[in-house]
């Protein structure tokens, strides 16, 4: 359907723009043709409507010879052709509007007016059409613009999903992988051990499994997932490991990304705790700021710690889920000082 018939208030408007034009037109012959103002108004007017309506066959026009893929001959050949037509049936239904006028005293002299004047009219018409086919042209660029923009911006969310989904999926493999060497080690030298540790690692896939599903979880959910995680670990390290949580209530039904703490666990075990005979405590904090969500992962490390190569790979993960959930507000910083590393993730208050 044509735009401005299916907007009310643009059709409303268009209307009154050719009732302006009226009234100038009206003007000009009752100033030019010494036409009572009356007659002058009661010709015009609707004969500018009737043009404005006629008119607005030019966005079909339009539709058909697109810009980009049309001949510019073929273009002007059409609207010219289409502008003449468009304006021989206007001057038609003039004559055929002051031959009706032209039985009443009153407006009889607007019929010889406008046979006087119909170079005029004919130039109004021919004037208004193709004044039509810019503004329709107009709307067409706008329309395909804005249409361009949104498959731009659907695509980007598409992609950034599918980033979203590959970052999530990357996490699993990851920690298997490490997890499968640590039974393989405990196999010969701790065989129950091993064989809890398997139990507890098929409970934590499980688990992460069925949130890898979910585009969002609430944090205490979360830390239930790094809870089994934890309880893995404890199985490696003993007593080594310990855990230390401060989770303010309001935030622990905040919705944030699945398996987004867990590899920031992970990396204080393996890049921490791992590199000190006595061990020592991660402490995991949580609390909301305004309309942010701030989370800290705190654990002792070793400042002389050999530096392996592809170190970091759970932060790197962290770090481009954050920028992909939102480039402006979410992060991850991290620091190390006095032999504590810190990570703070910093994030918006997500719909649950």
């Amino acid at each position: 359907m044509h735009p401005i018939l299916a907007d009310r208030e643009a059709l409303i408007l268009y209307l009154f723009v050719f009732l302006l034009i009226g009234l100038a037109l009206a003007a000009m012959i009752a100033v030019g043709g010494d036409v009572p103002w009356g007659a002058s108004l009661v010709f015009c007017v609707p004969m500018t409507l009737v043009c404005g309506l006629m008119s607005l066959s030019s966005w079909y026009v339009c539709r058909s010879l697109p810009l980009k893929t049309t001949s510019v001959l073929r273009i002007l050949g059409v609207l010219a052709t289409s502008a003449i037509v468009s304006a021989g049936l206007w001057i038609i239904i003039g004559e055929i509007l002051a031959i009706l006028l032209g039985n009443f005293p009153f407006s009889a002299p607007v019929a010889a007016a406008y046979r006087n004047q119909i170079i005029l009219f004919s130039s109004v018409g021919l004037g208004l059409y193709l004044l039509s086919v810019a503004v329709h042209y107009l709307m067409i660029t706008f329309e395909q613009t804005r249409e361009a923009e949104r498959r731009t911006l659907e695509l980007k969310i598409l992609a950034q999903n599918a980033e979203l989904r590959a970052l999530q999926f990357q996490v699993n493999p990851h920690f298997l992988f490490n997890s499968l060497n640590s039974v393989s080690a405990l196999i010969t030298k701790d065989p129950v051990a091993a064989r809890s540790m398997t139990q507890l690692l098929a409970d934590f896939l499980r688990q992460s499994l069925r949130f890898g599903t979910l585009d969002s979880i609430p944090l205490h959910e979360e830390l239930s997932l790094c809870k089994r995680f934890l309880d893995i670990e404890q199985v490696r390290y003993g007593a080594r490991l310990q855990f230390d949580q401060e989770v303010a209530d309001e935030a622990k039904g905040l919705a944030i990304p699945p398996l987004l703490l867990q590899p920031l666990i992970e990396n204080a075990i393996v890049h921490g705790i791992a590199h000190l005979v006595e061990g020592g405590t991660i402490t995991l904090k949580a609390e909301t700021r305004g309309d942010k969500l701030h989370i800290s992962v705190r654990n002792p490390c070793d400042s002389a710690r050999p530096k392996t190569k592809g170190n970091r790979m759970g932060l790197e993960n962290v770090r481009k889920r954050l920028i992909t959930l939102s480039p402006t507000e979410a992060r991850l910083d991290v620091s190390e000082d006095s032999g504590i590393f810190t990570a703070n993730v910093t994030l918006p208050v997500l719909p649950s």
